[in-house]
């Protein structure tokens, strides 16, 4: 059968999905889509992939793709982010069996992104991008697709989008702000870059950006003129965005809890999740949110949420008639709502009321004495140590301060062969010659340091 393309493949494959949940690193994992599905999402993507990871490692796709495969999953892209076209097209054809399209990064803005060379940091090199997105539309038996950030300028993002559609990319997504618009300078996206890739491009495009509620979707549509529009932020807070519902958090909660049992997931993805769905009751309960960063367990995580629950019936049956939701929002609580994110300013006096959710992970930690880290190291080996006062005691050596060892009366940092060892400790000197036999690249000064050591 032949490869579907453009506006073919968004009708037939992707059952014209005009509701589609964003890829999100460790969020849209199974349980996740599976969720959000039920309640009005069409097309799901899965969280971004390390592409050369994905190909050497096969424990890592067992994890994040092989073991995720559910027929109630469908349609699904999976997406990769990637900077050499070989790596990505292996990678890619791993995946393409159980998916229906192959998305390209190139909008993520995070400085893991900058470090690694991938996602919106390879908007500015268009020869690599088309050199991937064509060698991946010429191998690949699924349609390739991309995620892009927009530039300033209008008209440059429209020949980016150009450029992009003319190497082979089948579906568009659009995020409405630039790569420098994150965390507390996100900003408002821009629907006229949207608008204007949209006109300017014959195949599919999808809207990210500014969707916080049903109507923003059906807005956006109208506005833009696009396919479909994704959410991210605005899904995380209320899956039940796409059926223009807000139901208590707990309905969604539990639903949540019963899908991760039948399909398991790590628990850090668990806790980020009710984080989210808990966000503006956890403001009011501090106490429970401190409970819900410590807990090691999937049960104890649902114990916590069970407590959020009773502790919001109890706050339901004291509300008085006619009484407006605290902190200008716009339900109480316990409504699933979108979370407006503060700019730097409102953002450091948020942050001053409450400790980060990492400081609550580490207090457990920290009141032993010990980090997170030494934790973990502690489970795995009960018998393991930090103490410093029963650490093996070495004498320093004078020309650099590092420990002497037992076999290196220098720096213990000699490059020794094991049969060089066993001539020294036989107290048999070996000649230059001899030693450039055994070990034929030797460092500089390798026979000084060697007659100062078998001296």
């Amino acid at each position: 059968m032949p490869k579907l393309q453009g506006f073919e493949f968004w009708s037939r494959t992707l059952g014209g999905a005009r509701h589609v949940v964003a890829p999100m690193v460790d969020q849209s994992e199974l349980a996740w889509r599976l969720l959000s599905r039920r309640h009005g999402a069409q097309l799901c993507y899965t969280p971004m992939l390390h592409a050369q990871v994905f190909v050497r490692d096969a424990n890592y796709r067992k994890e994040n793709l092989y073991c995720d495969v559910c027929p109630e999953d469908r349609p699904l892209i999976v997406q990769f982010c990637a900077n050499d076209p070989e790596v990505f097209v292996q990678a890619a054809l791993l995946a393409q069996d159980y998916c229906d399209a192959i998305d390209l990064n190139l909008g993520c803005p995070q400085m893991i992104a900058k470090r690694g060379h991938y996602g919106a940091f390879l908007q500015e090199e268009w020869d690599l991008l088309q050199r991937m997105i064509l060698l991946a539309h010429e191998r690949l038996s699924v349609p390739v697709t991309c995620k892009i950030r927009v530039f300033p300028e209008i008209d440059k993002t429209v020949r980016y989008a150009q450029m992009l559609e003319k190497a082979g990319c089948q579906l568009l997504t659009v995020h409405g702000r630039t790569k420098e618009q994150k965390g507390p300078m996100a900003g408002t996206a821009s629907w006229e870059h949207i608008k204007a890739v949209r006109k300017a491009v014959g195949i599919p495009v999808f809207a990210n950006g500014n969707i916080r509620c049903l109507q923003d979707v059906e807005r956006c549509l109208q506005d833009t003129g696009v396919q479909g529009v994704m959410s991210a932020e605005g899904n995380l807070h209320n899956p039940a965005l796409f059926e223009g519902r807000s139901p208590a958090v707990w309905e969604l909660a539990d639903e949540y809890l019963d899908i991760v049992r039948q399909h398991p997931c790590p628990l850090s993805y668990v806790r980020a999740h009710l984080f989210k769905l808990w966000h503006h009751t956890l403001q009011v309960h501090q106490q429970l949110r401190e409970e819900l960063a410590k807990v090691k367990t999937l049960e104890g995580v649902a114990a916590v949420s069970q407590a959020l629950k009773l502790r919001c019936q109890e706050d339901m049956s004291r509300q008085q008639e006619g009484v407006r939701p605290a902190d200008n929002l716009p339900a109480f609580h316990w409504i699933c709502q979108p979370y407006i994110r503060p700019g730097p300013r409102e953002g450091s006096k948020e942050s001053s009321g409450g400790r980060s959710k990492r400081a609550l992970e580490e207090e457990e930690g920290s009141m032993e004495g010990l980090s997170k880290n030494k934790l973990k190291k502690q489970l795995r080996n009960p018998h393991k140590t930090f103490d410093p006062s029963l650490k093996p005691k070495y004498a320093k050596c004078d020309q650099c301060g590092n420990p002497k060892t037992a076999d290196c009366p220098g720096h213990g940092l000699l490059f020794k062969t094991k049969l060089e060892k066993s001539l020294a400790w036989k107290g048999i000197q070996p000649g230059l010659q001899e030693a450039q036999q055994v070990r034929p690249v030797t460092p500089s000064g390798f026979s000084e340091v060697m007659g100062s050591a078998l001296a």
